[in-house]
């Protein structure tokens, strides 16, 4: 009746959902200065303000520096083309030192986007890395890492430029997942040392590569990887990336537990593949952001392997008071389909009921505020509200549940971060001297952070348009299974349940869990404890007859 098959959110089309960001940089840490080579001859000397620029820059004076700069940049001085490239270099580092990030990403795209004609085009990338560790992911490094071929980054695999080449080698299996160069994202992936703080990411991404591959075996020994990264220390965010490793294992067992044959689609179920899912699932650790999602999916495994009590226990779990904010409407689909499965059809349609006091209202809510989402700039507004403290008490808390499950993501997180960081950088030049904000320096910075922003905008609305939407259509789907249950439900009362069950129970021996002197039995009497929540059984007696 049902076939769960959104398992791999992560891989199929939002990875970056899941996976963490950058090494940040306090994780990663690099003389950057030390690592882009000596610089190219140029031909000719340079201006007198070009002599001065790079005089100031030498001097740690930033801001001077860059003001003249700026002019060389925009031709505003008799310097050679070369000598211009060389300007373009020492402003993009001077807006890096100064904290306009997006200002010098700005201009380390213009000196990429050259190619290898720009004589500073490889001198660039450790700068790239850097920024990478500074800058969100929206901010688009990985497409400037892209323009690199593995030559160009291989000539930073040398001790002093060790943590460089890791960084964009991680970068570089990024842009090469991102192009369907799957091939070619676990060569790159597979540079990262097991040294590098970026190693367990760099396994973790691999890993969903293979799984973008159906290649299940290499899938599931790159997330064990992980986890053996993570033991042995040094990995950031280290219980998160665990959980991660173990979740995906979960699926990958799932998926290849649960097959359908394409010629005859018969249904095969292993079951020692979903008693491993079921066991990855449990390791998941409570305290982590992905247990519920862990809980909620070895529900599935449990009642593909008839292990009914657990799954039912499950869902009882998730619908317990600390998670009044969680929304799970397929469990109360899979609670419908096993009282069906048990014959016990008035608890089938009380699922049934239970789903649309919960679900009717929410859906139409929701349909209606997409609905009110014209432009993009007013979906970022949406999510932004949903957000924050003060913009959640404007929204009614049924939509509230309903768009934060759809709206909560890493990646929409991650856009959010990256508007923060653009408005924060606007805002430093606001407080900076009155002679650099009267600058051109400072004038590029305004309007790539203005032009940057409004992409941003406009991208993280895009998102949250396609998010609710698709929260939409999973909603339609799940009132279509469980309209199903219903019409079933309906056919058997209306063909005689003689035919198909009893109004008693069959005997029972009880509950089908193990009790000994570290386990007991206690009847649940409607309080839920918090350390008790991965341990609910449910028993449902079949009451079919045959």
């Amino acid at each position: 009746m049902h076939e769960r098959g959104r398992w791999w959110v992560c891989a199929l089309g939002a990875a970056a959902m899941c996976l963490p960001g950058p090494a940040r940089a306090q994780d990663m840490v690099f003389g950057v200065e030390e690592t882009e080579g000596s610089p190219l001859p140029v031909d000719g000397p340079p201006s007198e303000a070009l002599a001065n620029a790079l005089r100031l820059y030498a001097g740690e004076r930033y801001e001077e520096a860059a003001a003249l700069l700026a002019r060389v940049v925009q031709g505003e001085t008799d310097d050679a083309p070369a000598q211009v490239e060389k300007a373009q270099l020492f402003l993009a580092k001077s807006l890096f030192h100064l904290g306009y990030l997006r200002g010098s990403l700005a201009l380390f795209d213009e000196i990429t986007a050259a190619g290898p004609s720009h004589r500073y085009f490889t001198a660039s990338l450790p700068w790239l890395a850097q920024l990478a560790t500074e800058l969100p992911e929206p901010a688009g490094i990985i497409e400037l890492v892209g323009r690199f071929d593995d030559a160009q980054v291989a000539d930073l695999d040398r001790p002093e430029t060790a943590d460089v080449h890791a960084q964009l080698s991680y970068l570089a299996g990024r842009h090469a997942y991102a192009q369907a160069d799957l091939d070619g994202a676990i060569a790159r992936l597979e540079r990262v040392p097991p040294g590098s703080p970026l190693y367990a990411r760099a396994r973790f991404f691999a890993g969903v590569t293979r799984v973008r591959q159906r290649r299940a075996r290499p899938a599931i020994e790159a997330f064990r990887e992980v986890l053996r990264a993570v033991d042995r220390g040094g990995v950031p965010e280290p219980e998160r990336m665990r959980s991660l490793a173990w979740l995906s294992l979960g699926r990958v067992y799932y998926t290849a537990a649960n097959q359908t044959d394409p010629e005859t689609g018969e249904r095969r179920v292993d079951a020692t593949l979903l008693e491993n899912a079921s066991a990855a699932f449990d390791r998941v650790d409570p305290s982590s952001e992905l247990w519920l999602d862990a809980m909620f999916e070895q529900s599935w495994a449990l009642y593909l392997g008839q292990q009914e009590s657990r799954a039912m226990g499950n869902v009882h779990a998730l619908f317990s008071p600390y998670f009044e904010d969680a929304d799970y409407p397929e469990a109360l689909v899979l609670k419908a389909v096993v009282f069906f499965g048990a014959c016990q059809l008035d608890n089938a349609e009380a699922m049934v009921r239970q789903f649309h006091d919960r679900y009717d209202a929410a859906r139409e809510e929701a349909a209606a505020a997409l609905g009110g989402l014209g432009a993009n700039e007013q979906a970022y507004a949406f999510l932004a509200e949903l957000h924050s403290t003060e913009g959640r008490a404007r929204i009614s808390p049924r939509l509230q549940r309903a768009a934060r499950a759809s709206l909560s993501d890493r990646d929409l997180l991650r856009h959010l971060a990256y508007v923060r960081v653009l408005d924060a950088e606007r805002a430093r030049l606001d407080a900076a001297s009155e002679a650099f904000r009267g600058s051109a320096a400072a004038d590029r910075v305004r309007q790539e952070v203005s032009v940057a922003r409004a992409f941003a905008v406009d991208r993280a609305g895009e998102l949250t348009r396609a998010r609710l939407q698709r929260r939409l259509d999973e909603l339609d789907e799940l009132m279509t299974q469980i309209d199903t249950v219903e019409l079933e439900t309906y056919r058997v009362r209306r063909e005689g349940l003689g035919s198909r069950a009893t109004q008693s129970p069959s005997p029972s021996n009880g509950l089908d869990v193990a009790v000994d002197e570290e386990h007991q039995v206690w009847p649940f009497e409607g309080e839920y404890w918090r350390d008790e929540l991965p341990y609910f059984r449910q028993q449902v007696t079949s009451r079919c007859t045959r």
